[in-house]
Parts: structure tokens; sequence; C-alpha cells
């Protein structure tokens, strides 16, 4: 199994986790599977789901979503369907769902890779080695992003980034989407990172970013309903992404490869620099898909190349056409990268505002359906309206006694956002963090109401005893629980910042919280679950192990609590 030194997540935090990384080692990949299970029978007219599926406009939690709780579904005690990173707009991972059994264990690997002695598993799929991403669940599979150290299909082998469409009950896979690294390597796509991205699901579509910096659009039954278009050169597009589908030679990847409906390359459309790796889910306003640029320094970490370019974007979700782009100088202040997911609330002081955590240490917000209009040379562009943006990143920590800016980096220095926004009852709350890969040092998570005022005044108030995280917050009955990077839990009183206890996991965390049936789920790199009461009074109910380490963050969709680990995916619950 390869392993990194450096990451970064996303979402993590994920993630939506972001990643940066240094070195892998040199053991050999394992041979592939040689199961090859059926592709499930798609619709023929319209998809046809377990349950009803929603129109367009009603999307699973992301219809009506107002920022003041997370969005019930058809089935409250089932939690639902989880379809995007953070659940819904909000990136509040917090889950209606009851009777979530903790009477489980992660087993063991065997020597050809596969877990055994899981207790309260339905299944356990087999991932990559690498694994960052959060599972997202809808009309009966769940997707999930890795590497390909576990070959599924013959003709793809290698080092790729793969998206897997397994089928929610038996884990099974329907098919794969398969995406070729970058030639810059380690610059901009280090190498066994995979898609760190969480697929957002919308109808018979689901959204992701790709390794490549591409936004890509897929439709989620694959190839079993047909090639749909407009895109039709899936064959060449795992040779060399969307750059070189001129020049390349198809592959047969048979009837478990992708069908991609469209594709946006972000760096050669916008001349954007990622840094390390193409790290963040999207989020859907609408009829428009918001993303992260992921732009960032080059390889001295003292250079930005793109600095006029996007570090947000818009682009039509039907066509994948370009709306509108980040202006705001976001660019120009980059200390690492842009890896931090946005979010959206139908209204966030009565306007439709997306929320995006920036690589400059502040959190912005823009309105989601109204943009200012440039011109250049005749042609018009969409430019994203600034409603307002908070320092999150205390001037203690950029700057010293004698106003010398502090070098980033370093333990008392400043940082950028990685982990989601989060909005509940109209107030904003933001981490901030460093890449792993930076250690350990200062850390803030700030309360901000944007009602308040377009800056500084709008802070209600900021917590400075977490250290450095890259972990999103959970907002559940007026408590707020967020972990950092040195391995502890937090919760602390929504309204005020008041810490009510803080619990030490003794590992480094990678993951966010879920708060589910009145208990925290929490993972961390030692491969421990924690899992602890949810309220003001402190109380350890159990710590779950598991062989691999946990930088993902748990999930409950439809009865079942998904735990990924770098290598497996575990799906407990009723069979």
């Amino acid at each position: 199994m390869k392993s990194i030194d450096k990451f970064l997540a996303l979402t993590a935090a994920g993630a939506l986790f972001a990643v940066s990384c240094d070195k892998a080692s040199e053991s050999a990949p394992p041979a592939a599977s040689e199961e090859k299970p059926a592709v499930p029978e798609a619709p023929k007219a319209a998809p046809a789901p377990a349950s009803p599926a929603p129109s367009a406009q009603t999307t699973p939690q992301l219809a009506k979503v107002t920022g003041m709780s997370v969005a019930a579904t058809a089935d409250d005690a089932s939690g639902g369907e989880w379809v995007e990173w953070g659940r819904n707009g909000t990136k509040n991972m917090v889950s209606p769902a009851k009777d979530v059994s903790i009477d489980i264990t992660g087993g063991d690997i065997g020597a050809d890779g596969e877990i055994t002695g899981a207790k309260g598993a339905k299944w356990v799929a087999k991932l990559g080695s690498q694994a960052y991403g959060t599972p997202t669940v809808y009309q009966g599979q769940v997707f999930i992003g890795t590497n390909n150290e576990e070959p599924r299909i013959e003709a793809v082998k290698g080092d790729y980034g793969i998206v897997l469409a397994l089928d929610e009950k038996s884990g099974k896979l329907n098919w794969q989407f398969s995406v070729p690294k970058l030639e810059a390597g380690k610059v901009s796509d280090w190498e066994y990172l995979g898609i760190c991205s969480s697929i957002l699901l919308d109808g018979k579509n689901g959204y992701v970013v790709s390794n490549r910096g591409e936004i890509i659009c897929l439709d989620l039954y694959g190839l079993s309903d047909g090639n749909d278009g407009p895109f039709k050169d899936e064959g060449k597009y795992v040779v060399g992404g969307l750059e070189k589908l001129d020049q390349a030679e198809p592959v047969d990847k048979g009837p478990q490869g992708p069908d991609i409906v469209w594709g946006y390359d972000m760096r050669s459309e916008l001349g954007v620099f990622p840094h390390n790796i193409t790290s963040s889910s999207v989020v859907m306003a609408g009829d428009k898909i918001f993303a992260s640029t992921s732009n960032g320094v080059d390889w001295s970490h003292i250079n930005i190349p793109a600095p006029t370019a996007p570090c947000l974007i818009a682009l039509d979700k039907t066509t994948g056409k370009l709306i509108a782009e980040e202006a705001s100088g976001i660019g120009e202040r980059i200390m690492h990268c842009n890896w931090s997911s946005p979010g959206y609330v139908e209204k966030l002081n009565g306007v439709p505002t997306v929320v995006f955590g920036a690589g400059d240490g502040y959190v912005y917000g823009f309105h989601a359906s109204e943009f200012d209009v440039e011109e250049d040379g005749g042609e018009k562009f969409n430019l994203m309206k600034e409603l307002w943006k908070v320092n999150c990143c205390p001037n203690e920590y950029r700057v010293d006694e004698k106003g010398t800016p502090i070098k980033y980096a370093t333990y008392p220095g400043p940082s950028e956002i990685i982990s989601s926004p989060v909005v509940y009852n109209n107030k904003v709350y933001v981490a901030i963090g460093q890449d792993p890969e930076h250690g350990e040092g200062v850390g803030a998570i700030t309360c901000i109401d944007p009602s308040k005022g377009k800056g500084d005044d709008a802070i209600v108030w900021q917590f400075r005893e977490l250290g450095r995280t890259i972990s999103t917050p959970s907002v559940a009955d007026g408590l707020v629980y967020i972990a950092d990077y040195s391995g502890r839990l937090f919760c602390l009183d929504a309204e005020t910042g008041e810490k009510y206890w803080e619990h030490d996991t003794l590992s480094h965390i990678w993951s966010s919280t879920l708060v589910v049936d009145g208990k925290v789920f929490l993972g961390n790199e030692d491969g421990e679950m924690a899992v602890l009461k949810a309220g003001k009074e402190y109380e350890e109910i159990a710590t779950i192990g598991f062989p691999s380490p946990i930088y993902s963050t748990c999930v409950v969709a439809n009865g079942t609590l998904y735990v990924m680990t770098q290598t497996h995916l575990y799906a407990y619950g009723k069979p």
C-alpha cells in the first residue's frame, strides 16, 4: 500500500477534503480484482429509483435550504439520502437519523486486502490506498472518490484518480470514472492522491472536481442507459483528460465505464494553477454550480503563478458554460491554496448567498444570482458580487509585535481556510488551518453574523483555544462541535463561544464531526472513531478501532452508517 507524508483535506475537511503531499512509498500496487458485478439496469425514459425521484427544483437537501436547520427528508428516521459534501448547502453535518447502532467493529485486513470480522457491517468495499472525500448516496448507489491501486477495470491500470459508483445494497461496482494524472506531477497533481472531491448528486447527474482541475458532469447510470451527450469521447478522456482529446486514441472501458455529460477544464479555460491537487467539492444554487478552483502557489511556496485567476467560479449545471467568476483579489493574497468547498443558502440576511472560505484567511459572501458586468474589448464578463467579507485569521497571527508580517507556515503564523464554512440560524461558523504537512499551530473558529456588518463588525465571537484545523464544524441544538488537527474535539456554545468541554483523541484529525442520534462521531489518523454524547455534559460513549487511518467524515444515509478509511468503505446497518 502506498502512503503519503503530506496531505491537505478537504474535505475533509474535507473536503472535503483538500490535499497536499510530499512522498509516496515504493511498494507495488495490489493485483486487480477478478470479480465483475453486473451493471444495474438503468431507466429508459426517466430514472426509476427505489423511492420517488425529485425534480430538478426539489432535489433532496437542496430545496428551500435557509440555514436555519438541516433540511428534512421524506424519511427522517433513516436520515434520507446524502447528496453532497456537508449533506446540504449549509455544510452542517447533522443528520435526523435515529437508532444508529455503535455495536460495530472495524475488523481486520487479510492478506488479500479484504476485511474480515467487521461486526455489524452489511458490506465492506475495497477502495484504493488513499481515500479522503466523503461518500454520497442517492437513488440506490453510493459514490466515492479514491485512487486506482486496486484496479477494477482491465483497460485502466496505473495511477489514476477514480470515482466508484457502488450498489447501495451490496457494495458491488456498477461503474467507474477514471481520471489520468497531470503530467505536471507533484506540483499540481500529486501521485496516488486520486480524487478527493465528494460527488454532488442531482436528478440524473453527478458533479465532481477531478484531480486534473476539471469540473465533470457524469450520468449517474454510467453507460447502462446509453452514451448521453453532448460529450462522446469517454474512451479518449481516459488517456489524457479534456486537455488531450484531439491527440488520444480511444480506450475501450467496456460497460463499466462512465458516461460524461460535459466537462470544464479550469486550467486551460481560466489559467488557474492548482497547488498539489485540485480538491474541493461543488455546491448547487438553483441552475448553477459553484466551485473553488484550487488556485494556489507554485512549488517554491512563494510565487503565485496566477494571481489574477479566479478562486471561485459559477457554471451552468446543464451545459457546463462559465456564468461568473470571483474578482475580489483573493488570488493576489493566497497563502498556499484555495481548497475550501463553498456553501449555499437561499436566504442569508435575506439574500441568496454563496459562502466561500478563501486561501487568504477571509470568508466571503457572494450573491448567488446577481452579478456585476464588466466589458473588455467588446466582450462582457459576469463578476461575482461581493456582499461581505470577514477576516477569520486574527491579525495577531499575521504580524508580530512590531507589525512585521509573520512568515507563513510557522507555528504562530497566519492560516487560510480549508474546512467549509457552516451556516446555522443565519450565522456563519468558520475555522482556519493549514496543510497538515505544516504541522500544528495556532488556530481559531469565528462566529459571524452578516446582518451586523460587511467586515469585522460582523464577528460575534472568536474562540482561539482551537489549534489549526482542516475540519468542518457541526452545529446542533445551539452547540458547536469542532476538532483541530492536534486531535482535540471541542464543544462550544453557538451563541457565545463558551467552551463546555473538550476531548483528546490522542491522534491527528483530518476528518470532520457528524452529529446524529444524540451522538458525535469523529475519526482520527490512528484509525479510531470516537463516539461522544452530544450535549453540554461531557460523556465518552465508545472508541471503535479500524485497521487503517480515517481521514474522511462519517455519514448516515437511508438508515446506513458509512465509515471510510484510507482503504475501505464500511456500510453498517440492517441488511
